[in-house]
């Protein structure tokens, strides 16, 4: 018997004799071969862009190859539902965003739940949202916007470039009692940011895809759903600054892997993820996107996402909210 497997063979052994876990041997020598990280979208978007960044780091720090393997399609659901039947090695994980792990489950007949599917590894940083105006629009705050909203006789246009804008925009017709506002659907962000540059619709929730359109006065924010005011343009205020209730949408970035993955493996996923979360290349790219760094670890990051999930099946019934 090969000595590395003969030590593997007596300390599992050793660890059945007394009760313990028998993946504990295997763990402790985790990673030994390369691990494939499922982004569920394409390559070359922000998610995809800190995930390599993040894996990288990873890699680096663990000695061993992490490598990202982009399954966009279905808003989502295609990348994670492969990792939720994956095998609970560690060796197969997801790099997720809210939208896909927390609201997809509630809209779509999603193969996977949001939390009793995958074990929470670590969360890396909260991604916002501004509303974006179209230059002319009379309105230069979201009092205003709110105002116009209420007195125009044209109603106002949205646009939506994704299920959780579309639904984000729903909710703030709710909260602000203005169901005249037509919520125009497009396909994708960018898109939907254009729209907007154009001139074809009013405003929009933008997930800050529009920071450069912003400085070079294309468009003007009224406002951000974030837990801080952004720092590219820290002029606009909060929605809970604005006295906003119940538009606490930010959404986040993190890493899962699926459920019954050993305790030993995602822990020391979590603490290699928080390392490199902190690095300063990673934190530079966050700021450049208006993402705040948060390093959940993963009980915390369990308890996000379970929160996120039930808000969602709270606001799609208040919304009485519909695909399109």
């Amino acid at each position: 018997m090969h000595a590395t497997s003969r030590r593997g063979f007596l300390a599992a052994g050793a660890a059945a004799a007394i009760g313990l876990p028998q993946w504990t041997a295997a763990a402790s020598r985790y990673p030994d071969k390369t691990v494939k990280v499922i982004v569920p979208f394409p390559a070359g978007g922000t998610t995809d862009v800190v995930a390599r960044l993040i894996l990288q780091k990873m890699g680096e720090s663990m000695g061993q190859s992490f490598i990202v393997d982009n399954k966009g399609g279905a808003n989502g659901i295609i990348g994670t539902e492969l990792v939720a039947r994956a095998p609970a090695d560690g060796y197969t994980l997801l790099f997720n965003t809210a939208g896909a792990q927390t609201l997809s489950p509630v809209l779509y007949n999603a193969n996977y739940e949001a939390l009793g599917s995958f074990e929470p590894i670590g969360m890396v940083c909260d991604v916002g949202f501004v509303v974006i105006a179209r230059k002319d629009l009379p309105a230069n705050s979201m009092a205003e916007l709110i105002a116009l909203a209420h007195k125009s006789d044209k109603p106002l246009t949205a646009s939506s470039g994704s299920s959780m804008i579309a639904l984000i925009t729903e909710q703030f017709k709710r909260v602000i009692n203005a169901p005249n506002i037509i919520n125009a659907q497009y396909k994708g962000t960018s898109p939907q940011m254009q729209a907007v540059v154009s001139g074809e619709v009013d405003f929009s929730f933008d997930s800050f895809v529009s920071v450069e359109m912003i400085k070079a006065g294309k468009v003007k924010a009224l406002g951000v759903i974030l837990p801080k005011r952004a720092e590219s343009f820290p002029q606009v205020p909060m929605f809970r600054e604005t006295g906003i209730e119940d538009m606490d949408f930010a959404s986040w970035a993190g890493m899962l892997a699926p459920k019954g993955t050993p305790r030993d493996i995602v822990e020391t996923l979590s603490q290699h993820l928080r390392k490199a979360a902190q690095s300063p290349d990673v934190l530079a790219r966050l700021k450049t996107y208006d993402y705040l760094p948060h390093a959940a670890g993963p009980a915390e990051f369990g308890r996000i996402i379970q929160a996120d999930n039930e808000r969602w099946k709270r606001v799609v019934k208040e919304t009485n909210f519909k695909l399109g």
